[in-house]
């Protein structure tokens, strides 16, 4: 046992490493866990990774990781992983079959379900787990080959208000910036967003600014990133939307505007002034429980600074106002003229490694490419650049997915495919849609893992294999192509989504349809034939050879680019022209109303409960970070909720009592975690546990149809034994 221990030379950059662990070659791929999209060094030997390290020269991560990076190999070796198709028995039961019976039964269940009830009964949730190359092919089969009309994904649930606030703002999904861009300003502003905990790696660029920023934190929870701060303003749930219309206000009254930038490249200011000069400082205050002063001083540190980028993810996007106050933000920036320079912005910070794959190529509510499906001109390019009839693209984009799911309460839905996504844990009100998924004909869970919350509701589960054991592209937060490579075998018969996807192609007899999809990067270069002369441009890629050698590349990277910068520049921002993707080329300044929240605390249910990220060791819905060792022991194993010192001392408890929260949909045990980070009046639980959804109110932004997670009322009392 000692002589493991002996290091050794690693050769390849490795320093010294154990013979266990001296690896042949080395090898660069993207990570798999958040849309950071770090580059990690994969150690290979005999044609399969044994370890890993961050990649120095990655242009993301510089050779950071976080604790997910680290240990993202070692939840392939978990013994939960799904090996072999499984079919429910007429007993209930789940038996191992082949993967010919498995095809068979899919295709001959769900085309009976479309001859009983039409196409329309048959829908599909994807994802932004897997490569964009099988995203596109999940969509195209399921909506030309399989005459699918309705299918969404779990981006839904975290990226749909940003989407939806850019392309109505900037006239098309484009988040602007690089992540040069945190080390470049001079201060930021992070609204509804704890990066220490979300995204470590992006607050390690932060931390690599010179200019000595300001960092403004708006969030109701006293979070990391928020202790890190030069200005905390710590308002109530859900006064985000008057408090930006406030700074707004500000920014006009002190004169703080670009008024030539506005001019030249926005519509809408005198409009957006006439609706923010109600929302004085004086009179949000009391709403917000920010002070005048501080409303001012934040204003006016972003009026006067010479770059200031600012920056939101969930605790913005989950509200059932998201989009609003994205555009909110979206509105400083531009009236503040921070956008298309060093340091600048308005930048939604992304979710899942692959959510802008999924935005641009799940082709769900949007045809493949971010076209539209209600366009005949639209249509009719998809059509000619796949080789296919135009009549077999809908004319019609699909159901979001709150509409998904009220169409299988209403028997609508029959038939259901999940690809890659949890959501009987995590979508909202989930004691509710546990019992809808019970109500289907036909469940079919596509997963890595056999044991999900979902999978135990299947009918039929499809073993797929995870990430470094299939071949792809990720995009993430900064429009990043990065590779995602091969360097493990998917255990017992698994297979890579892309496969599965030729497979039921194949059985549904549509095979004819793909048979340019032959493999990843044959679709990849079907996806730049797509993206021509689109914003999101892909056309001067030379191939996966390329984003490997580069380190990833940003959209758009045109072919007329290619010949004039090859390697392409690794930091490349959007509007640097002023030049806007709306028809006028202007960016649009759009308000409205604030809506109170509809469901307050009051004298029966006295606590607001808000939720999120919990620990940097854990991910989502915890499918994969739970299956590591190593991060199981970095989070608490319970679920637990966050309360004040007073609110607990009223109701008569202490740290570590077990308590009952208690909403109108649901109850649930957790341990309490007495603690100033939240406010009086409200509390915390983190969103991974399993449990913590059986509380959510189901209410959505009616422009995004994005949930609103982060608000509902509760009642706590003291569990007794």
């Amino acid at each position: 046992m000692t002589r493991e221990l002996l290091l050794h030379p690693g050769r390849h950059g490795l320093g010294m490493t154990p013979d266990a662990m001296q690896a042949d070659s080395t090898t660069t791929a993207t990570c798999g866990y958040c849309a950071t999209g770090c580059g990690l060094r994969l150690h290979v030997r005999e044609g399969e990774a044994i370890g890993l390290t961050p990649e120095t020269d990655y242009p993301v991560n510089l050779g950071m990781a976080c604790p997910k990076g680290w240990e993202a190999l070692e939840v392939l070796n978990s013994e939960n992983r799904a090996t072999h198709p499984l079919l429910r028995e007429p007993d209930g039961r789940m038996q191992q079959v082949t993967w010919d019976t498995a095809l068979t039964t899919f295709t001959k269940r769900f085309k009976e379900i479309q001859a009983k009830y039409g196409n329309e009964s048959v829908a599909f949730l994807s994802t932004g787990q897997i490569v964009c190359e099988e995203m596109a092919f999940l969509g195209a089969l399921a909506k030309f080959g399989m005459g699918i009309l309705h299918g969404d994904g779990n981006t839904r649930q975290c990226m749909a208000t940003a989407v939806t606030a850019y392309k109505q703002s900037l006239g098309f999904d484009s988040p602007p910036y690089t992540y040069e861009d945190f080390e470049q300003s001079d201060c930021l502003v992070f609204i509804g967003a704890n990066p220490c905990i979300g995204h470590p790696i992006m607050w390690e660029r932060v931390l690599r600014n010179q200019k000595s920023p300001e960092i403004i934190v708006v969030d109701p929870r006293r979070t990391e990133t928020a202790m890190a701060s030069s200005q905390h303003l710590q308002l109530r749930p859900k006064s985000d939307l008057a408090l930006l219309y406030a700074i707004t206000n500000h920014l006009i009254a002190a004169n703080l505007i670009d008024y030539d930038f506005v001019n030249a490249n926005t519509e809408g200011f005198e409009e957006l002034a006439a609706h923010v000069s109600e929302f004085t400082p004086e009179v949000v205050s009391d709403r917000c429980g920010i002070s005048v002063l501080d409303i001012r001083r934040a204003a006016e540190s972003i009026g006067r600074a010479n770059a200031a980028s600012l920056w939101w993810t969930m605790g913005v996007n989950q509200s059932y106002e998201g989009t609003r106050v994205a555009q909110a933000i979206i509105n400083i920036a531009l009236i503040t003229g921070n956008f298309g320079r060093p340091g600048t912005g308005a930048n939604s910070i992304t979710g899942q490694c692959n959510a802008m794959g999924s935005r641009l190529w799940s082709n769900t509510t949007n045809l493949l490419g971010h076209y539209r499906f209600e366009s005949d001109q639209d249509r009719d390019r998809v059509a000619n650049n796949l080789g296919i009839d135009v009549d077999r693209i809908p004319n019609q984009g699909s159901w979001a997915y709150d509409e998904i799911v009220e169409g299988i309460r209403q028997g609508k839905i029959k038939g259901l495919w999940v690809i890659a996504t949890n959501p009987a844990h995590s979508w909202i009100h989930r004691g509710d849609f546990r019992e809808l998924l019970d109500q289907l004909e036909f469940l079919v869970v596509q997963d890595m893992y056999d044991q999900t919350e979902t999978a135990k509701h299947a009918d039929l589960v499809l073993p797929a294999a995870g990430w470094g054991e299939k071949v792809g592209t990720f995009i993430n937060s900064e429009r990043r192509y990065g590779l995602v490579k091969k360097v493990r075998k998917a255990p017992g018969e698994a297979l890579a989504d892309f496969q599965i996807f030729r497979a039921i192609a194949a059985y549904w007899g549509v095979g004819d349809l793909f048979s340019e999809w032959t493999e990843p990067e044959a679709v990849f270069r079907i996806l730049q034939r797509l993206s021509e002369h689109r914003p999101n441009d892909i056309t001067g890629i030379d191939g996966y050879a390329q984003l490997d050698a580069c380190g990833g590349i940003q959209w758009p990277y045109t072919k007329a680019e290619a010949e004039e910068q090859s390697p392409p520049r690794q930091q490349r921002r959007l509007f640097s022209d002023g030049i806007f993707f709306h028809e006028s080329g202007k960016a649009k300044l759009i308000v409205d109303q604030v809506f109170p929240m509809p469901e307050p605390p009051d004298e029966n249910y006295p606590f607001l409960l808000l939720t999120g990220r919990g620990t940097v060791s854990q991910w989502h819905t915890q499918t994969r970070t739970e299956n590591s060792k190593v991060l199981r022991k970095l989070y608490p194993q319970q679920p637990y909720v966050e309360i004040h010192p007073r609110d607990a001392q009223s109701i008569g408890v202490v740290n570590g009592d077990v308590v009952n929260v208690r909403s109108r949909r649901g109850s649930i045990n957790v341990t309490s975690m007495v603690t100033p980070t939240v406010q009086r009046g409200q509390v915390f639980i983190p969103m991974h546990y399993r449990i913590v959804n059986e509380l959510t109110l189901a209410h959505f932004d009616p422009h995004s149809h994005q949930p609103s997670y982060k608000d509902c009322a509760v009642q706590i009392n003291r569990e007794t034994s």
